[in-house]
């Protein structure tokens, strides 16, 4: 039997699968909010109380944050996670530690068509090489898969918090709004997140974009503020919110279009993480894909590179299982 984790910012999301005609059958999953724990430890104890009877193989998780000799200090929650503790408290020969990113790219590659939807069809078929991945959500996470002729390869990186390069003097602005807000230094996980997404919001707001409205002020602070932002802005209710989802989705373009760049991407580019999902129409509009090719003497040769938005967000739970059968 195999353990499988998917460890993000907000909640971690477990399951067993067992080795089934060449591939993998899931067996159980279960989600935690990681706010109702101190640590990850009880939520292991929590999905394993009445699985006396199983004997694990091999445990593989994909953690948010980065995985040095084994061990992660966990980026958006304190906790911290090994694998040889792990191995021990599972009673198992062998616990992999992925970043959430490594293991979400690795499950790009067995999602089914279905589950994923192109952002410019155009483009031609997917070739062979190495595949961006990039996923915004509690945080900014970008990956890589590397191709060796045969296989690919996950490749983590910590991309998410490289420097906001700023391209318009819009964003220039915006960089400079938040560097005061901040205190310094501002990464692309500050804009291209669930908290980057209110942070868009607040600088359009306080540079007179647009007036926010009583009613728009009361929402934004009853639950979550980017999850109000979304959904107001999808709907075309304030344009306030419109701003601030086109300027995330023209930025969020921007930088997958960087990640491609970077390990020349002509296997394609993958979007994942719960954003995409929850605000593909604007993903669609065209500001993501236009900002994707603004690359100079490059910009055709990142026409021809797909980009696909993952619909399952299962993904980084599926890429963990499936490199546990490479352990």
């Amino acid at each position: 039997m195999i353990l499988a984790g998917d460890v993000g910012g907000t909640k971690s999301v477990l399951a067993l699968f067992e080795k089934a005609g060449g591939g993998l059958k899931q067996v159980r999953e279960e989600t935690f909010l990681n706010r109702e724990f101190e640590s990850f430890k009880p939520i292991l104890a929590k999905f394993l109380r009445d699985e006396t009877a199983i004997s694990l193989s091999v445990g593989c998780i994909g953690v948010a944050g980065t995985v040095i000799d084994g061990r992660c200090q966990l980026t958006n929650v304190d906790w911290e996670m090994d694998e040889r503790a792990l191995a021990r408290t599972l009673a198992t020969p062998r616990v992999k530690l992925l970043n959430d990113l490594e293991a979400a790219a690795y499950g790009m590659l067995h999602l089914k068509s279905d589950e994923l939807t192109v952002l410019n069809p155009g483009a031609g078929p997917r070739r062979k090489g190495h595949v961006a991945v990039i996923a915004a959500g509690t945080g900014l996470g970008e990956a890589m898969l590397f191709w060796d002729g045969k296989w690919h390869h996950p490749v983590a990186s910590e991309g998410g918090h490289a420097d906001f390069a700023p391209r318009t003097d819009q964003e220039i602005a915006l960089l400079r709004y938040l560097s005061s807000k901040l205190g310094g230094r501002v990464s692309y996980e500050r804009v291209l997140s669930g908290p980057g997404l209110f942070n868009i919001y607040g600088f359009l707001r306080d540079s007179g974009v647009a007036e926010e409205p009583p009613w728009l002020a009361a929402k934004l602070r009853e639950g979550d503020p980017s999850a109000t932002i979304s959904e107001i802005g999808l709907a075309g209710e304030d344009p306030l919110c419109v701003f601030a989802l086109d300027l995330f989705s023209s930025i969020y373009g921007a930088e997958a279009g960087n990640l491609a760049l970077r390990c020349l991407a002509i296997g394609g580019v993958f979007v994942g993480g719960g954003i995409a999902l929850k605000i593909l129409p604007a993903l669609r509009n065209g500001s993501f894909m236009r900002a994707f090719t603004d690359k100079g003497r490059f910009s055709d040769l990142m026409g021809s590179v797909m980009v696909s938005v993952a619909l399952n967000p299962r993904a980084p739970l599926l890429g963990a299982a499936h490199f546990a059968l490479r352990l």
